[in-house]
């Protein structure tokens, strides 16, 4: 495990704006403006002993990953498309091949130098739902939106990012 060093002239935290998603051959998921929280939930397994019927012990259970968001601006990239049709096919009977439609991601997040300063691998992600265009509306003046949302086997921090010194 790497030794964990301080920034002592640190004492902002870090921004939420600067980051990115890279898919496990290290090329960067393009154009993502929004991720989603990581969020794990573990079950409490209440149990009581019998000779005690008035109080309740507390167990871990089974661990939950709440699915991730990704969101970016509609372009003519078809990442998001292709990924979400791995699952889904309209094409001849439907059917589609499960040797491929799930991938490990990482989430960089970045300082305002642009140094990685903790990454999370996210494993064997799936698109679970796919929102190819937004609501459209004529007297609007937003950017047109896509989404997907990955289901995932669970996420861990890199130990092997660590901070570094800002200059």
């Amino acid at each position: 495990m790497p030794q964990f060093t301080v920034n002592a002239h640190r004492f902002d935290p870090y921004k939420n704006f600067k980051f990115r998603v890279k898919r496990e051959d290290g090329t960067v998921v393009a154009g993502v403006s929004k991720v989603s929280s990581l969020k794990r939930t573990t079950e409490v397994v209440k149990h009581r002993e019998g000779g005690d019927p008035s109080t309740s012990r507390k167990s871990p259970g089974r661990t939950e990953f709440e699915a991730i968001t990704l969101e970016r601006g509609v372009t003519h990239d078809r990442d998001f498309e292709n990924w979400a049709n791995r699952v889904h096919s309209t094409e001849g009977d439907g059917a589609v091949s499960l040797l491929n439609f799930r991938e490990n991601l990482r989430i960089e997040m970045l300082n305002l130098q642009g140094t990685v300063v903790a990454a999370y691998n996210v494993f064997r992600c799936w698109v679970s739902s796919y929102t190819a265009l937004p609501d459209l509306d004529a007297n609007g003046d937003a950017v047109a939106i896509q989404s997907i949302v990955l289901e995932n086997e669970g996420w861990e921090r890199d130990q092997d990012v660590v901070e570094v010194l800002e200059t």
